[in-house]
């Protein structure tokens, strides 16, 4: 089988795949933070296990870029540079940060997460080292590049900020959850989910490619339930939880 044959294939897995993920997370919340239960088998340290989901989606981009590659042009270096900030925040630096960190995090789920980013880092990196090799120059004065960018690093920058703020809720040695009510938690309840969806449709859109539009569905699929699961629970823990805040699109859902 041709690699141009796999790559469609496993773009045809990750699509069928990010409709079942919303299926299941509509009915049913993933067993991690604040959602966390018994009964799921061996566990992780929430650290250790960000660490082991998140080094897939580093390294298994570059090894398939590199394998791949036609040609190293500026375009498909700045690409893989974009990746690599996101990833290198959520492997290394968010997970330093976390605050009450030791509730463990099931096995399974990293296992799950971890074979998903050596897929989505496959289709990533194949996309990059093949089509992506073939644009010029000229794709950074294009729409989908400069609104596409806007989009990435604004939702970057949402998501970061969100992650901030719910740190900063407890101080040194606190467990526990509070209610978080500054900057965009002042709209919704999920301000970081909407800045990881909106980041990853600005890359779909920057990078025009079927891997990148299959990546945004994915993470919409996945974190859209999520952000309904977390809204309920606060709505459930706090009774002062505010009334008019939505789930994860300002003013409207």
């Amino acid at each position: 089988m041709e690699a141009g044959d796999i790559y469609l294939g496993l773009l045809i897995v990750q699509f069928a795949s990010s409709g079942l993920v919303f299926f299941v997370l509509m009915f049913f919340s993933a067993p991690y933070g604040k959602h966390s239960r018994k009964g799921w088998g061996p566990s992780m340290g929430s650290r250790s296990a960000w660490l082991v989901m998140e080094l897939p989606a580093i390294i298994v981009i570059v090894i398939v870029f590199m394998i791949f590659m036609e040609s190293l042009t500026p375009v498909n270096i700045v690409f893989l540079s974009m990746w690599e900030m996101h990833y290198i925040y959520r492997t290394f630096i968010y997970p330093v940060y976390m605050r009450g960190s030791k509730r463990n995090f099931p096995l399974l789920l990293v296992v799950f997460a971890f074979l998903f980013n050596c897929l989505n880092g496959y289709l990533n990196g194949y996309f990059l080292a093949t089509y992506g090799s073939e644009l010029s120059l000229s794709w950074f004065y294009s729409i989908p590049f400069l609104a596409g960018s806007v989009i990435f690093f604004s939702g970057m920058l949402l998501h970061v900020r969100s992650d901030g703020i719910i740190r900063s809720l407890r101080g040194t040695g606190e467990k526990g959850y509070k209610v978080p009510r500054a900057g965009p938690f002042k709209y919704i309840s999920n301000p970081n989910y909407l800045g990881e969806i909106v980041q990853w449709w600005g890359w779909a859109l920057l990078t025009f490619s079927l891997a990148g539009l299959a990546f945004a569905v994915f993470t919409t699929a996945n974190l859209f339930p999520r952000a309904i699961s977390n809204h309920r629970w606060y709505r459930e823990h706090f009774e002062d939880y505010p009334d008019d805040r939505k789930i994860i699109i300002p003013f409207v859902y």
